[in-house]
């Protein structure tokens, strides 16, 4: 019952093969010094062979463009069909690792496998963060990526929503509201 959670197609390849997506929507991240994340897939899918002996895979951030290419990826095994082909997304590669990014997605999470727990269910793959690359279409005129102009969704109980206003920005609660009054001098 903790939802909503992101929905993110993560991109791995193994050796030559050609590569696959998995959508996934247990990743979170576990730490910020050093960077890391975690992803859990389940050990029957076919992507969990590809982490599991590549040692890598990148998290692909998905957009309200992306949301069909999502489901998709998700429904579908990689077994059977190219992903990248049939939902018509291009590879971007990289010098951090073989496998690819999706291009179409503003944000890409390149990690490696750092542990992998056994935890039931799902296993836990708990990664390092060694690259993060980002469209600059999304850089507004001060530098700052602005991820709220991504349109990115999120994943509650088999429904897929897009993000929705701004309520506040980190600690807003606390800060002081600093008003000069009329009349008072020290």
């Amino acid at each position: 019952m903790l939802y909503p959670v992101p929905a993110v197609m993560v991109s791995c390849k193994r050796g030559d093969e050609r590569p696959n997506i998995i959508t996934v929507a247990w990743a979170g991240t576990i730490c910020s010094d050093p960077a890391m994340v975690s992803i859990s897939v389940r050990p029957n899918r076919y992507s969990h062979s590809i982490i599991s002996g590549s040692g890598e895979f990148v998290i692909n951030l998905v957009t309200k463009d992306l949301v069909k290419a999502c489901d998709w990826c998700g429904v579908k095994s990689g077994r059977d069909v190219d992903k990248f082909k049939e939902m018509n997304l291009t590879e971007y590669t990289s010098d951090l690792m073989n496998a690819p990014a999706i291009d179409e997605s503003p944000v890409n999470i390149w990690c490696k496998v750092e542990n992998i727990l056994k935890l039931g269910s799902h296993d836990m793959f708990l990664a390092n963060v060694v690259g993060v690359t980002v469209d600059e279409k999304y850089i507004d005129e001060k530098g700052r990526f602005a991820l709220e102009k991504t349109n990115l969704i999120t994943y509650s109980h088999g429904e897929y929503y897009s993000l929705g206003e701004l309520l506040g920005t980190f600690g807003y609660s606390v800060k002081k509201n600093i008003k000069k009054k009329r009349g008072r001098q020290k």
